[in-house]
């Protein structure tokens, strides 16, 4: 018989949803110079989002690790086919053709932030501009991948999963006691430290305008703007000087 069981803990569900908003703003302004500040703040908070679950992927509750959803590929192609045939096997956390999803958004998206801090620095060039934006195509093709999943597996399961990830239960079979879950106390506050750490850092970038590297990156090149424009007017100033000294000794 099923009942109401806790899956999804705090850490889980607050990455989640600030990863998901931070990716799809950043996304969408990412051709906008006016708001390239608010692009950089949101790709530092999802670099930062992706390197703490990797982080709780070995360290959060049960269904949070690593080891809960690691399953070979023959079993993603399994599940997909009786997802296919109105069968599918029911699983309590990440089903096999899921996991992989969420393997992949965690390795395209920290190369994305890696990418991204390199071109605001200017390390690579081009290459560097081409493929970060390479991997933040390729991370929202993963994004509604995963969003048709999502889909499709509410409804041949019969289940709301978007609902599991906001409220943290999903109805199943409980598991026979073999990994604890970590105590309901200590998850939610490692999950409202890292809401708390994520809405400082907001409110400090926009109280204080600064935003690590964009700054820098505004200095050098109103430096290189500044150099150039002296370039071009250098020819010219010396003839104006000596026709300047020319009247001035002519009087």
């Amino acid at each position: 018989m099923s009942a109401k069981i806790r899956v999804w803990d705090l850490p889980v569900r607050v990455f989640h949803w600030l990863l998901a908003g931070s990716f799809a703003v950043a996304y969408g302004v990412a051709e906008s110079d006016q708001l390239r500040g608010l692009h950089v703040i949101l790709g530092y908070t999802a670099t930062g989002l992706i390197l703490f679950r990797i982080v709780w992927g070995f360290l959060g509750s049960q269904y949070a690790r690593f080891r809960s959803f690691a399953f070979p590929p023959r079993a993603a192609v399994e599940y997909l086919r009786g997802l296919r045939s109105g069968h599918p096997q029911h699983f309590i956390g990440h089903n096999p053709a899921g996991s992989y999803a969420i393997y992949g958004i965690l390795v395209i998206g920290l190369a994305t932030g890696v990418t991204g801090y390199l071109s605001l620095k200017e390390i690579g060039g081009e290459s560097a501009e081409d493929i970060h934006e390479l991997c933040a195509n390729v991370w929202l093709g993963l994004v509604i991948v995963h969003l048709a999943g999502v889909v499709v597996g509410s409804w041949r399961h019969r289940e709301n999963l978007v609902r599991a990830m906001i409220t943290g239960y999903r109805e199943g079979v409980p598991e026979q006691p073999g990994g604890r879950s970590k105590g309901l106390s200590m998850t939610r506050a490692v999950g409202i430290a890292l809401a708390a750490t994520v809405a400082a850092f907001w409110v400090w970038s926009l109280l204080t305008g600064t935003v690590p590297g964009v700054s820098e990156r505004g200095t050098r090149e109103q430096g290189r703007e500044q150099g150039s424009q002296q370039t071009r007017t250098g020819p010219q100033s010396e003839p104006n000087r000596l026709a300047a000294k020319k009247a001035d000794s002519d009087d």
